[in-house]
């Protein structure tokens, strides 16, 4: 450790995010990208959840069906997502849409990052869960399969499937999701810093880092 080096500004920043959006996913690996190129910062992430389909049953929705209801058939969600796939590339990520079959709600899956983020293992959840999702196609809507993620980031699976199997953070991540469309959040990601400075959208890291700046000199 420098004792001679400045000690490094601190920002809030808020995720507000779904874990069934791809946008969300390649945001989030910007927003890496952005704080390592920035060693004068230490950021504190705050996940915050949002939910895209809060309609959606608990087992989820045939991907077909989805895709009909959200984007009136295959071939403009096949032009989408070779769009996020390309660009996925760039951030490491190698997204299968073609590895989901169902699109499950992701309430317990937010459940899960809350559960996580008392053990400090938030950020860890969040990415196990998208890559689960968006890169082997899991089923994240289905408490065996996020007990088994948790696992893998060092919680207690039998603890996580026993807690998930309760209503334990439901009413939190509802809570978190109408503070969202109070504030006039309606697409995800968004990006809040110090709590007054916001931006949605899988933004490039350069843009992201003048938000930074912005709110470093404004507060």
């Amino acid at each position: 450790m420098n004792i001679l080096a400045p000690p490094r500004a601190r920002l809030q920043i808020e995720v507000v995010f779904d874990l069934v959006c791809p946008w969300c996913y390649l945001g989030t690996h910007r927003l890496r990208r952005t704080l390592r190129a920035r060693p004068d910062l230490a950021a504190d992430i705050v996940w915050r959840p949002f939910l895209l389909n809060p309609d959606i049953a608990p087992g989820g929705l045939a991907r077909q069906d989805y895709l009909m209801r959200k984007f009136g058939g295959e071939e403009r969600a096949r032009r989408l997502h070779a769009t996020i796939t390309e660009l996925g590339r760039a951030e490491g990520l190698r997204f299968a849409f073609d590895r989901i079959r169902r699109i499950p709600p992701s309430l317990d899956a937010h459940r899960l990052v809350r559960l996580a983020e008392r053990q400090g293992l938030a950020e860890a959840a969040v990415e196990a869960v998208f890559g689960a999702y968006f890169l082997e196609g899991l089923d994240i809507g289905d408490l065996d399969v996020l007990a088994a993620i948790a696992g893998t980031i060092g919680m207690d699976a039998q603890a996580t499937r026993q807690a998930l199997a309760g209503p334990q953070e439901a009413e939190a991540v509802h809570a978190d999701n109408l503070r969202a469309h109070r504030l006039g959040i309606n697409g995800v990601p968004c990006f809040v810093v110090q709590g007054r400075h916001a931006i949605a959208g899988a933004q490039e890291p350069e843009v992201l880092e003048r938000l930074l700046d912005v709110a470093l000199v404004e507060g």
